[in-house]
């Protein structure tokens, strides 16, 4: 019993050092990713539930479609160092800057919170030589994330945010997979955290961006900053709506320097070109992907429109985005076909 004892209060000492230490900038700006996300020091425990000092909770105003998956962002930057504003990229982020991201579930997704489960951390790590993407996946304990490269297959049971029962395969991305969805040109590179993504009330209440300059993480803001429109607030419009959820949706892939940009479709929040957003314009490469539409997106007419056929099916080769989920997000393909039925046919 004595030895015991003395077992569980070493670990405990140990644990209240590994605390102390808080990140690891060895293991973080390691050539090799740690075997296992505590070893980073992002987190007070082991369930990963606290930050630890130094790293910021954050959040996006309008998350990407996961499955309904609950998401939890946190932001790291080295003592002293600072982000860099910039217009419509992704901040400028440091050297030994990491963005984390866990996906979560529920038993029941209509209240998220009661009996979650963390299923999968990314973590993006800015490097000397760029950036570099590690996923770790939970144990069934949730006590401990370990790093899978090859990623991973989880079978999900839930309820989903409408009451349906749900059942899927979850894929935990692979690091080519992760490639794929953050390519920029010949690097990978965040998605989220650009300015016109986080300018709104964050988690602790306060706006993201005045915080973050607060804390000395962000420099180089000038007086007026954009903000995309929230894709939740039914008292804006439906056509900002649905550019924003394209925006965070698909535009990371459609866009000049991603995955998709021999699609010519680009619908990042910024393109004002109606035709590289897709409006009148026929598909680069037709065939079952196109559901014998003609048009990208043919105005007043959602049921002619490649991207919304494309958008409600599960089917491989069809569906989109082609990563990222199992299930088709309902909410969103109403948005959009309402957006393009309010379209003036040409």
């Amino acid at each position: 019993m004595r030895r015991a004892l003395s077992a569980l209060l070493f670990l405990a000492l140990a644990a209240c050092g590994r605390e102390a230490a808080g990140p690891d900038m060895e293991v973080i700006l390691a050539e090799a990713p740690a075997a296992t996300l505590a070893a980073y020091g992002l987190f007070a425990d082991v369930a990963a539930r606290e930050p630890a000092s130094g790293v910021v909770a954050y959040d996006l105003i309008n998350p990407l479609f996961s499955d309904h998956a609950s998401k939890h962002r946190y932001v790291f930057l080295p003592p002293g160092e600072t982000a860099r504003y910039t217009e419509a990229a992704v901040l400028d982020f440091p050297v030994g800057t990491v963005l984390v991201k866990t996906f979560a579930f529920a038993p029941d997704m209509r209240t998220p919170e009661v009996e979650e489960r963390y299923r999968e951390t990314r973590l993006l790590i800015r490097k000397e030589e760029g950036w570099t993407a590690y996923p770790y996946v939970w144990n069934a304990e949730q006590t401990e994330a370990r790093y899978a490269p090859a990623g991973d297959w989880l079978d999900l049971d839930f309820i989903d945010p409408s009451g349906e029962a749900v059942s899927i395969d979850y894929r935990v991305p692979n690091q080519n997979q992760c490639k794929t969805c953050h390519q920029l040109g010949a690097v990978i590179a965040p998605i989220g955290p650009k300015v016109r993504n986080l300018n709104h009330a964050g988690p602790n209440g306060a706006n993201q961006i005045s915080d973050w300059v607060q804390r000395g993480m962000l420099e180089g803001v000038p007086q007026e900053v954009a903000a995309v429109a929230d894709v939740a607030d039914e008292g804006m419009a439906v056509s900002e709506r649905a550019r924003a959820y394209l925006d965070i949706n698909c535009a990371h892939c459609h866009r000049a320097e991603g995955s998709a940009s021999n699609s010519g479709l680009w619908l990042g929040w910024e393109v004002a070109d109606a035709t590289k957003i897709g409006i009148g314009k026929h598909p680069t490469a037709a065939g079952r992907g196109s559901g014998d539409a003609i048009y990208v997106v043919a105005p007043g007419a959602p049921d002619s429109s490649i991207l919304t056929y494309r958008m409600a099916s599960t089917e491989a080769g069809v569906a989109m985005p082609e990563l990222g989920r199992a299930l088709v997000d309902e909410d969103g393909v109403e948005l959009v076909r309402a957006w393009i039925a309010g379209m003036e046919k040409g």
